[in-house]
């Protein structure tokens, strides 16, 4: 996964992310480094924060920009 990449390329913090998503700072941690399983919800949650797609943030593609909707 993506995430602590796309996280420390914007410059925020793992308590602001973990705050956002209603979540302590050390779940988020381990949603980062694998030690835990990234709910879908929260999954859905950070590809919308970002503006990408959750494909991206599961390292399936390589293009950040997320899919046109509908």
């Amino acid at each position: 996964m993506r995430l602590r990449d796309i996280r420390e390329d914007r410059d925020i913090s793992q308590k602001t992310l973990a705050a956002y998503l209603h979540i302590g700072q050390n779940t988020y941690s381990q949603y980062e480094t694998g030690k835990r399983q990234l709910p879908l919800d929260i999954l859905i949650r950070l590809a919308e924060y970002f503006d990408t797609s959750t494909d991206y943030i599961l390292g399936l593609t390589d293009e950040p920009k997320p899919y046109p909707r509908p």
